[in-house]
This record gives structure tokens, sequence and C-alpha cells, in this order.
């Protein structure tokens, strides 16, 4: 049998692969080309005012206060603590924003629904009103307009003498180690596996009998009862400190300062409006026939709503939701127009008037937020791929 030789590929202009990878190379070397030069530029520009370069400075003492900081602090700390407390802060606001904004967006998207005039309406008028509010402005009036308009701590409003909220804050009950707090960690280790045994338990009973099976109670039962038998028999876990009025201010506890709890909350109204129409729209997308189908099974309208519509909704629901969530972490950057101790209010702000290290900093923050945003965009692609229907 003769052997057909393999024709040789002729490289030509005319090959669209061939123009593709031309391109791909004049684009990548363009691109170096433009850093390379970008580079020099700056460190010649730096050499000629005597700047040096580079991350020693963050060895150096800080010698200013911070008015939150998560972990202990002194003035004669570094400033790599201060970007460590920087960042700490930069976190909370984004986890507590986004856990509240999620919650009274899905109360609000579903509200819209609903088919009382008066619930609906006020909804809707929520929603039209603070999405179209600049958020740093929402910012400022519950900064200077509720928070700092507040009493002081003499005359602070008092809630079952746990929490006192004044123009300083919220002052709440602080917990710190106790003794039981090993053995309550693994009840509560030993809790969520009785948990996930029980959930799997009720799948399956209700595969095989059709009734079902409630674990939601069952759940909640679990994680209250095992760690409480712990609590009981080994002490309790943490100590509680309540605050007190020593002076002008309050001693103990935990202090939650204005300017927090004014960025929390306009973020949290903002954002919540957006993510309220998301919810509406995802809902909207579920086909009446599935609520009908649902409904002539006897199913009840909460029953529904989350067996039926919201798990098929959330396929609608998680890309713009996704969006949402890195608004709310890049948002929190407006915390320097009232000087919550954040990323870029330190960090960019403070310690580059006393360093000058203004591109190493700039371009520290700038990868934080980067890191940020992708690991939110990584870990809601993650949920949104294990709740994707899957197509036969």
């Amino acid at each position: 049998m003769q052997k057909i030789a393999p024709t040789k590929r002729r490289i030509s202009m005319s090959d669209p692969r061939f123009r593709a990878l031309i391109l791909q190379v004049i684009t990548i070397v363009s691109v170096l080309a433009v850093g390379l030069y970008f580079f020099n530029n700056t460190q010649e520009n730096l050499a000629n005012r005597g700047i040096t370069s580079g991350f020693d400075f963050l060895e150096r003492s800080a010698g200013f206060g911070i008015a939150q900081h998560l972990i202990p602090y002194v003035e004669s700390d570094t400033y790599a603590r201060v970007f460590v407390i920087a960042l700490l802060n930069t976190l909370l606001v984004t986890f507590i924003g986004i856990v509240l904004a999620t919650i009274l967006g899905f109360i609000i998207g579903v509200a819209r629904l609903s088919s009382n005039w008066m619930v609906s309406k006020l909804a809707a008028v929520y929603v039209e009103t603070f999405r179209n509010i600049p958020p740093l402005l929402q910012i400022l009036f519950w900064y200077f307009a509720v928070f700092l308009s507040l009493p002081g701590p003499r005359s602070s409003i008092n809630i079952y003498n746990l929490f006192f909220i004044s123009n300083r804050g919220l002052s709440m009950p602080g917990a710190s180690v106790s003794d039981g707090l090993t053995a309550f960690v693994i009840s509560i280790g030993i809790a969520i596996v009785c948990v996930l045994l029980m959930v799997r338990y009720g799948n399956k009973r209700f595969y095989e009998t059709g009734q079902p099976f409630h674990k939601l109670w069952a759940g909640i039962g679990l994680m209250i009862v095992i760690p409480g038998c712990s609590a009981f028999l080994f002490g309790s876990p943490l100590h509680w400190d309540v605050p007190e009025l020593k002076g002008f201010n309050f001693v103990g506890g935990w202090v939650l300062i204005p300017e927090l709890l004014a960025l929390t909350l306009a973020l949290t109204i903002y954002t919540a409006a957006f993510i309220a129409e998301i919810v509406r729209s995802g809902i909207r997308s579920v086909s009446h026939g599935q609520t009908e189908a649902a409904r002539s099974l006897g199913l009840k309208e909460g029953q529904v709503l989350r067996k039926v519509i919201v798990p098929q909704a959330l396929r609608v629901i998680i890309p713009p939701l996704t969006s949402q969530y890195l608004n709310l972490a890049k948002g929190s950057s407006l915390a320097a127009g009232i000087g919550y101790p954040e990323l870029v209010s330190l960090f960019a702000g403070t310690v580059l008037n006393q360093t000058g290290q203004a591109i190493e900093l700039i371009a520290i923050t700038m990868s934080v937020y980067l890191v940020i945003s992708i690991s939110i965009s990584l870990l809601m692609n993650i949920y949104n791929k294990r709740i994707a229907l899957v197509e036969r």
C-alpha cells in the first residue's frame, strides 16, 4: 500500500489562525513596550526628585492613632500593622454589608410582588428612592444628620441596659474567651455533623415515602441543644463584658463607632434597592405554570416560593447579584468622606501623606481591592455552578 505523504501547511496571511496569532503577538509586544516605557519614566522621575522606591517604609513606626482596630494597636506600631487593620476594617464593612443587603434586598424584592397594594407600593417607593440617590450623599446623611446628632453618652438611648446608642456610636456587650470555648467548638462540629446526617435521612425518607420531614426546625434544635449541653457541662465559652458609663463615656464591651454605622447602613440600604429589583426580575422569569403546578399539589404560598420559585429564579439572580456585591465592596472606599479607618482612608490617605510612597501605596490598595473582587466573583461562580439546572 502506498503511503500518502502529509501535506505541509503553508504559512500565509490568508490563514485566519496565522493572522490571529500575529495580532496577539503584536498586542503583547505593544503592551509590554508601553509598560516598560512608563516604568522607566517613573524610575527616572523618582530619581530626579530624590524619592526612594520600595516597601521598606512598611517597617517604620506609624505614629498616629486609629479610631477602630479589630486587633491590638498602639501608635508605635509599624505601617505594616496599619495595613492589616485597614484591611480588616474594609472586610468588616464588606461582609456585614453583603449579609444585610442580601436579606433586606430579598425581603423588598418579594414585597414588590405582593398582592397587598400597600406593601407593594411601599417597596416600590423604597427602591425608586434609595437607588437614585448617590451612595456618598447617603453616607453623609446618616453620619452627620443622624448619628452625630444623637445625644451624648450621659443621655444615650438605653436598650435593656445592654445597648447604648449615642453620638459616640453603639456600645454593646463584648465577648472574651472563657474556659469552655474548646468544648463548645467541638460541640458545634458535632452538631453540624448531626445536622448533615439528619438532612440526608430526611431527604431519603421523603423520596421513599413522600412524607415531608421538618429539617429546618430539627436542624435548629440540634444546633441549640448540643452546644447548649456543652455550655452546661463545661461552662460558658465566652465571658460577656457589659458597657458601663464612667465619666463622659462608656467603658467595657464593644463599641461600633458612628463612621462604621453610617457607612454600613448607607451601603446596605443603597445596595438592597438594586438587589430587590434583581430578585423581582428573577422571580418574574419563572414560568407562571410552575406556580400553578405547585399550588395544584397542595403546597402553601411559602412552600411554593421557597421550594419551587426561588430555586429556579436563582440561576437568573446570581450573576447580577455578584455585580452588586462587587459594587458594595468597592463602595466601601467612600468611607474616606467621613473618616472611617478603612483601606483608602488609612493607607492611600494618612500613610501616603506621611511617607510620600504614592506608587507603592496605590499599587497595594488597588491589588487588595482586585483580590477582594476576584474572591467574591470566584465564590459566587462556584455557587452559581452548584445551583445551575442540569439539562439532559
